[in-house]
């Protein structure tokens, strides 16, 4: 064996470089050589993989953000409820949509004979007018039934679908009579004023007279033309010892379960019922002067009343006490000769306060450098159902307001042109207007005194409304609010209204007529050829 000693040593080789420059050059090729291998081998390797991996989508082209105004109803879907002011909105674009679509005149017919009015209505072609014209109405609870008491003598209660059914078919087409749920005609001498329903008790119908000094209840679940109820007032005698007479000029029932029954008389006196005490007053409201009370409203606390009067004046009593709580003790409850008696029962509850409107009226400067404001008479006062503060107030000369009961203030007021202005007479009509609140929104609905229609009136209790006292035109056209949603409208008629009602449950208007006629006054139907063609679609 050879040994390691024996192995011949490596040589080595130099490459004998002849000057720098070349040497530096070498390096440089030496060095791109190795980059152009790396790189070689990095693109064999990345196309060796390529076929492992999921080419990616390609990315979306940038989209442009648009500003979008936020979406009313959100809140609605979210909560389940309308802001206010959305809602005043959409019931004042609904409210504005109105047009007469109905016309039910008054020539019925009983035991196939004209009834009262319709004979009443046939005399009127041939001598001059008396005694006519719808003196009221009133809804029930639901709006299934509408009640209208005429001053010739005649009690109807009509199924409301049954005549937005009818004003489908067109003007002139007869109406079926059967349908009336009840129609009780009376001989002269017993005219009606008022009708209202018992919110307790949706069978029961009241009704009073200027005339008479008594309250009818009648059940229209008999279907007898007899009152099952008569209330009675106490008689006074005269110096002479002659009987005073009379008459009561509205009524109004609480809505609790005790039925307690207000009316007033044309002698400033509030006459009070408990039914269940009987057929007697069991209170009598008095004011602190003589003041013949034409409209009386009771508040939602069924607790405090107001009336409202032939000197301008509205009173406000309150049944939990006021000034003399004594006069509200049972009879039974306390035990008194018959002297003292006597003298608890010619005590007279006197009312919290009286209100005046003149003066109050007097602070609009607008309102006080335009025309000179005296006391006028009160024919209707209503609770705003949908803002309770509010108290709306119509006046013998056409003028409409509102009086905010917080602030014992007057916020609103609508005042249209006179009627002598145009030759009209409708102040000597004897019927008294009976405006009526549409029950959302705050929308007031009240019979033209000059012309045929209704004034739709807004009286929302912010400055928005065009009738409120602070309301500035220009700030509005400045904020650029639609003008349509925040005016007032008039909607003109066929006849002359003396009185409005509104449904309870679609702000639909039934308005009674100085010719006894029933207008419905609502959106139009859609025409009979549109709906044909869509069915053939």
């Amino acid at each position: 064996m050879r040994s390691h000693k024996d192995t011949p040593a490596p040589t080595l080789s130099y490459q004998v470089v002849s000057s720098p420059l070349k040497a530096v050059e070498t390096g440089h090729k030496v060095r791109m050589d190795l980059i152009k291998k790396s790189k070689l081998r990095y693109h064999r390797g990345q196309k060796s993989m390529e076929k492992y991996l999921v080419s990616p989508e390609p990315s979306p082209a940038k989209s442009r953000t648009t500003v979008r105004r936020p979406w009313k109803r959100s809140l609605i879907e979210v909560n389940g409820r309308l802001d206010s002011a959305y809602r005043h909105e959409l019931y004042s674009r609904v409210a504005h949509s109105y047009s007469e679509i109905g016309k039910f005149s008054h020539f019925y017919h009983l035991n196939e004979n004209p009834c009262i009015t319709h004979m009443m209505q046939i005399q009127s072609l041939y001598q001059c007018p008396t005694m006519r014209g719808v003196a009221g109405l009133d809804f029930d609870n639901r709006g299934i039934f509408l009640v209208s008491v005429t001053r010739s003598g005649c009690l109807m209660v009509h199924d409301f679908e049954s005549l937005y059914c009818q004003s489908k078919l067109g003007p002139g087409s007869a109406e079926d009579e059967s349908k009336h749920v009840v129609h009780f005609s009376y001989p002269p001498g017993r005219e009606f004023d008022v009708a209202r329903w018992n919110p307790s008790n949706q069978n029961e119908v009241a009704c009073t007279s200027r005339k008479h000094d008594q309250v009818l209840i009648f059940d229209i679940s008999y279907m007898s033309p007899k009152p099952t109820e008569v209330l009675q007032t106490r008689q006074k005698l005269s110096i002479i010892g002659r009987k005073i007479s009379r008459g009561l000029s509205d009524v109004a029932i609480t809505s609790d379960e005790d039925s307690r029954i207000f009316s007033p008389d044309t002698l400033g006196m509030v006459h009070v019922w408990d039914r269940r005490a009987g057929v007697s007053p069991c209170i009598e409201l008095s004011t602190d002067r003589y003041d013949s009370i034409k409209s009386i409203q009771i508040y939602v606390d069924n607790q405090t009343i107001f009336g409202a009067g032939k000197e301008g004046i509205i009173h406000i009593w309150d049944l939990r006490g006021g000034r003399n709580s004594s006069a509200f003790q049972s009879r039974k409850d306390v035990s008194l000769t018959r002297g003292e008696l006597e003298l608890a029962m010619a005590m007279s509850q006197l009312p919290l306060a009286s209100l005046h409107l003149a003066p109050k009226l007097q602070k609009i400067a607008s309102l006080k450098a335009q025309s000179e404001i005296v006391p006028k008479e009160i024919h209707s006062i209503d609770v705003n159902p949908s803002s309770p503060h509010q108290l709306a107030f119509h006046l013998d000369d056409g003028w409409s307001g509102v009086l905010d009961i917080y602030k014992s203030e007057v916020t609103h007021v609508h005042c249209p042109p006179p009627a002598w202005l145009d030759g009209s007479n409708s102040s000597a009509d004897l019927i008294l207007r009976k405006p009526s609140w549409l029950p959302t929104s705050s929308i007031y609905v009240v019979g033209s005194m000059s012309e045929k229609g209704i004034h739709v009136l807004d009286f929302h209790p912010s400055s928005r409304s065009p009738c409120h006292v602070d309301y500035d035109e220009d700030t509005q056209r400045n904020e650029k609010r639609d003008k349509c949603n925040h005016r007032n409208k008039f909607v003109s008629l066929s006849e002359t209204v003396t009185g409005c009602a509104a449904h309870p449950l679609n702000g639909m208007i039934v308005a009674g007529t100085q010719n006894s006629s029933l207008l419905l006054i609502a959106q139009m139907h859609c025409s009979s050829s549109s709906e044909t063609a869509e069915g053939e679609l």
